[in-house]
């Protein structure tokens, strides 16, 4: 005896909506084989189950529902198999994308997840006691933008040369160096020797604050004023650090040396 499916059923049955069904319904795609004639109730058989199956995967491959119609439709065993060859290829093809997709994802992720762990949490100046950093100032670049700072390691290579190159090794982290009203931004050193553009950051305490791109300015005279209050003498320097807060999105830790 053939078995039946309701409308809500079939839909559980084929993983789609009530909703989709009917709408299949509407346009001729794939139809209840038959209506009770008291009711109006319409029913699906197996055979239409496989059919919403079939749709249900094929439009997950990126198929429209026009080419899912031709496909339900087409006659010849023959020309089903190539058609639905050049369709898994096609999945393929698709799986290949996602999978890297996904794979750039996590390295994004765990990229932001590292960096979640360096973001200061403090609002207003505080003090933070800094180790002895050596920086390579760039020779051309000022300040950060969308277009230099995701590529700055290149930037810091290009400008050390073929035989410096392999001398230099940088911390994921980039910043501002400005001196005298000067600015130029620079690339942290975790290997290095001796060429034009080193500059060492001495080691000890830093009076610090972290601010939007708008409010560094305002930051800095602050901080500098509080500085040689706290010290006696002004800052001889200061350095912005580069804190991303997002995807193309990044804050200021200011440092003022005390």
């Amino acid at each position: 005896m053939e078995k039946y499916f309701s409308v809500g059923k079939a839909a559980q049955e084929s993983g789609l909506t009530a909703e989709t069904l009917r709408h299949y319904d509407r346009i001729g795609l794939v139809r209840p084989c038959k209506t009770d004639k008291w009711t109006g109730y319409r029913y699906y058989s197996e055979a239409e189950i496989v059919q919403l199956s079939t749709v249900r995967a094929l439009q997950c491959l990126g198929l429209s529902l026009q080419e899912v119609g031709e496909i339900l439709a087409m006659e010849g065993l023959d020309k089903l198999v190539c058609t639905l060859e050049e369709t898994m290829k096609k999945a393929d093809k698709k799986i290949a994308a996602l999978n890297e997709a996904k794979a750039r994802i996590g390295r994004a992720r765990d990229f932001y997840a590292a960096k979640s762990k360096t973001v200061p949490l403090t609002s207003g100046a505080f003090l933070r006691t800094c180790r002895e950093r050596v920086i390579l100032l760039s020779d051309t670049m000022t300040q950060p933008t969308l277009d230099n700072l995701w590529n700055y390691h290149r930037h810091f290579f290009a400008q050390l040369g073929a035989e410096k190159s392999p001398l230099f090794a940088f911390e994921d982290l980039a910043g501002v160096y400005e001196k005298e009203e000067r600015t130029q931004m620079f690339a942290l050193c975790s290997k290095h020797v001796p060429v034009p553009g080193l500059k060492i950051l001495p080691a000890g305490d830093y009076l610090c604050e972290v601010c939007s791109r708008e409010e560094a300015p305002d930051a800095i005279l602050r901080l500098k004023k509080q500085s040689e209050q706290k010290s006696g003498v002004p800052a001889a320097f200061c350095v912005k650090l580069v804190v991303l807060t997002g995807i193309l999105q990044w804050k200021y830790e200011i440092q003022v040396p005390l």
